[in-house]
């Protein structure tokens, strides 16, 4: 027996198989015929193998042969074994490949292919008749670009930093490698039909020679720089008259990547100035120029409104309801990694340059999350992306559990989802979110404010200008509380332009404006979103302040209440600024909107039932026709009732998980027919009677079919989604135990529709098997759809009989209704489907 293997009788009855006076000391009980058929099966194979190893060393040395034929054998052998690993191998990495080939494809098209992007985004299209224009211009683009460095960016680096005042490009030239696009979208549906959206990604590996003298002797210079990232590019409005398009926004979507090689690195890090030349700084700066909400445009027309192109309304407002998470891996470890712990969750949520971080659940891989509701601004859906990241909280490094990107005009087109998201670049894990897409009104009727925290409304700021600032506090505090003559006020100490900025702040949200240098009239042309929760006691606060002293060059308070009064809720005007010069003022536009919830578009109901009549009579209501109690309804709220008076659980254990039956009530003979669909018919909400079945409306199933006794039959389908084709695959293999229609059994076919097609073009069907109970068809049906679209789909098949063509009788003799959202497509399923008709009951 094998060790470690109680024989039998020996545990829970006290007694064992051994000799007497062995283990227990009780009757020794005979070996079953089972048990000694095992020991001996065993010692056999023990026997042959040993015979297998030991007789040819014995025959090699009863032959007197030299023990190398013996290490001969043994090479031959190991080298065999080894083949046949390495074929095992090769076998199971083919397997695999057949069983994740989406996955497999993916992987190597990335490694091997410097264009993987096209396979995961047949949508973005090549664009090398771009690329060729770029390289025959880009000279002159170098051009341009050292124009505006010399003339924008240099004197903006030189008020940035005390110790960068002599900083000075001495040398610009972009080299000869052009910048390139490899790949472009165009996006034609959910956009005005006045705009024109593009997409594309922008990759810059260059030759750029950069040279720029910091302060003498110090030099820097950038050999080489490496630029990446999505570039979106608007052309509106569109117009009738030259040049047909109004103006050209472009910005980026998410913060592109920078690397730059930098020389003289040596006398750099001599200097203190050397942070503000570093890569991320430099990233601020386009970033607060064309990262949303920053937008560069290039108006076309003298009608077109730069303001309106720089900062347009945003599409609408996302709300987050962070649910739970399941199955998040483990990384918390206990005594030098031996005892394997939980994880302590947290969740950081980020739409752009706002992001929030949930609160920390504690030793939970499956955490639920209370009131962590979040909102964030969407200006351009589809695009911008919702980004989510779990981690598991430590001490040290907190260590990283999976993210998910959403792009949230999924959200804008669904107006609600809730569902579990996987998580990915993890093992193992998946979250629940619910997103609500809030759109912005102007009616005041709209407006429901709430006290759970959630906004009510929008503002959005625009912030264009402000003139006659003060140089400082003290030009308007002394001359004005002094009263300082005009003449006293010339022979003070002259004072440099201010550095200012703006901040902007709605209850307790405060944001700030770039810093404008050396002007008492600066120009900022930003734009900031706020949410409002109370609109009558909240305002928008405005403070003109100092870069360096922090000091306040002039307020302005604008109560939100005011915004219900004026036309379109927008007041785009000039304001003075108060504790500020007697001429000073700041322009900007302040926009209210009213959020509402978007509510998904309900699906249509599905019709009533019919009621025909036979024999010529005319249809009755079951309230004249003297049909019994449940034999057939008119009342829809009665349809939701399961069959046959069966409780809710029992009747959902009958069906199988991807098989929708029906299981109604037999109509009496007596009466008319009438056509009756529970919760769980075959009938989709979707779907029209019509065209699902051959014949009229009014027809009745043969005899043959009313009076069958037992199940309906079941037929044999394999289900699966060929990715490289990009089709779905059905093949009907056969059918068992279908209803006997003659004596000679069945003519019968199958009929196929993939739901909502249900018109004859998409009516598939197999060849007709005549007298035969269990026919085998062994037929494949393709469906050119794609495989997101596949799961939304339902299949539909009916076996008909093909020998009641002559009559008004119906030809289905077995239904049955697929969900394809309940099936491992990418695998395929392989099983045997339950055959049921309405309004028939199935009895065993």
């Amino acid at each position: 027996m094998r060790p470690g293997r109680p024989a039998d009788g020996v545990l829970g009855g006290g007694t064992g198989t051994g000799p007497p006076g062995i283990g227990t000391g009780g009757p020794r009980e005979p070996l079953s015929s089972s048990a000694v058929h095992q020991v001996l099966m065993e010692f056999m194979a023990w026997a042959g193998r040993a015979f297998v190893v030991l007789y040819p060393v014995y025959l090699t040395g009863y032959l007197g042969l030299s023990v190398s034929w013996v290490l001969l054998c043994m090479t031959a052998a190991a080298w065999w074994r080894r083949n046949r690993r390495c074929k095992d191998v090769r076998i199971g990495a083919a397997v695999d490949f057949v069983d994740n080939e989406t996955r497999e494809i993916h992987r190597e098209l990335k490694t091997a292919l410097s264009m993987a992007s096209w396979v995961k985004f047949p949508d973005v299209e090549k664009v090398d008749w771009l690329n060729k224009v770029l390289e025959q211009a880009w000279p002159f683009f170098s051009m341009f670009m050292e124009k505006l460095l010399k003339e924008k960016i240099q004197p903006a680096v030189r008020l940035s930093n005390g110790a960068l005042k002599t900083f000075t490009f001495t040398k610009v030239h972009f080299g000869h490698k052009a910048l390139k696009i490899t790949g472009m979208k165009v996006y034609t549906h959910e956009v005005d039909k006045r705009e024109v959206i593009l997409d594309m990604n922008i990759c810059y590996d260059g030759d750029a020679d950069i040279d720029a003298e910091i302060k003498p002797p110090i030099v820097a210079g950038v050999k080489g720089l490496q630029f990446k990232g999505m570039m979106r590019v608007i052309l509106e409005p569109l117009i009738g008259q030259a040049p047909l398009v109004g103006g050209v926004t472009f910005f980026f979507i998410r913060r592109p990547t920078l690397e730059i090689n930098w020389t003289g690195m040596t006398n750099l890090l001599d200097t203190p100035a050397f942070s503000s030349l570093s890569e991320e700084t430099i990233m601020d700066i386009i970033s607060s120029m064309m990262v949303l909400p920053n937008r560069m445009c290039i108006p076309l027309i003298d009608q077109v409104k730069v303001d309106q192109m720089r900062f347009p309304l945003p599409r609408g407002v996302v709300r987050v309801h962070l649910l739970e998470a399941r199955n998040l891996m483990a990384k918390d470890t206990y005594m030098m990694g031996m005892v394997k712990g939980k994880s302590d969750p947290y969740a950081v949520l980020r739409v752009g340059n706002r992001h929030f971080k949930t609160k920390t659940i504690k030793e939970n891989v499956n955490p639920h999350w209370t009131n962590e509701v979040y909102e964030f601004v969407v200006h351009e859906a589809p695009g911008q992306e919702l980004e989510l990241e779990l981690f598991d909280e430590d001490t040290d490094k907190d260590d990283f559990l999976g993210r998910y990107f959403l792009d949230l005009g999924e959200v804008k087109k669904e107006k609600e989802l809730d569902q579990w998201f996987p998580l990915a670049d993890t093992q193992s894990g998946e979250v629940h979110m619910r997103l609500q897409w809030l759109s912005l009104h102007t009616d005041q009727s709209l407006l429901h404010e709430t006290t759970d925290g959630r906004a009510c409304a929008m503002l959005a700021v625009y912030l264009d200008n402000a003139s006659n600032l003060p140089k400082d506090q003290s030009e308007f505090t002394s001359n004005h509380k002094h009263g300082k003559h005009a003449k006293e006020a010339k022979l003070t100490k002259r004072v440099a332009q201010p550095n200012t900025l703006v901040e902007l702040s709605v209850h307790d949200h405060v944001q700030k404006s770039k810093v404008n240098y050396a002007s008492k009239n600066p120009v900022w042309e930003e734009g900031f979103t706020f949410f409002v929760h109370s609109i009558k006691n909240e305002q928008l606060s405005v403070k003109v302040k100092e870069h360096e002293k922090k000091k306040e060059l002039g307020v302005l308070s604008i109560p939100l209440s005011r915004l219900l009064n004026v036309s379109n809720m927008t007041l785009d005007q000039p304001f003075l600024l108060e504790h500020s010069g007697a001429t000073s003022q700041i322009k900007l536009k302040a926009t209210l909107r009213v959020l509402t919830i978007e509510k998904p578009e309900p699906k249509p109901d599905p019709a009533p039932p019919p009621q025909p009549a036979q024999g010529g009579h005319p249809s009755a209501s079951p309230s004249t026709s003297g049909a019994p109690s449940g034999a057939a309804t008119a009342n829809p709220s009665l349809a939701t009732l399961p069959p046959s008076g069966l409780p809710d659980e029992e009747y959902e254990g009958q069906r199988r998980g991807s098989f929708l039956a029906v299981n109604g009530r037999r109509t009496a003979p007596d009466t008319p027919q009438m056509r009756r669909y529970d919760s769980h018919s075959l009938l989709s909400e979707n779907s029209i009677a019509s065209s699902r079945f051959d014949l009229s409306e009014g027809a009745s199933y043969p005899k043959s079919v009313l009076n069958h006794q037992g199940t309906f039959g079941e037929i044999h389908l394999t289900v699966r989604y060929a990715t490289l084709r990009k089709k779905l695959i059905v093949m009907v293999n056969s059918c068992r135990d279908l209803i006997p229609c003659s004596e000679n059994g069945t003519d019968s076919y199958v009929r196929l529709y993939l739901l909502p097609d249900q018109s004859w073009r998409h009516r598939m069907r197999t060849q007709v098997k005549k007298r035969r109970i269990n026919p085998v068809f062994n037929e494949k049906f393709e469906f050119n759809v794609s495989q997101d679209e596949a799961l939304t789909r339902r299949l539909d098949i009916a076996v008909k009989n093909n020998r009641m063509f002559h009559s008004r009788e119906k030809k289905e003799i077995g239904m049955v209704l697929i969900d394809l959202a309940n099936l491992d497509l990418t695998k395929g399923v392989t099983d045997w489907f339950e055959l049921s008709l309405p309004g028939l009951k199935k009895s065993n």
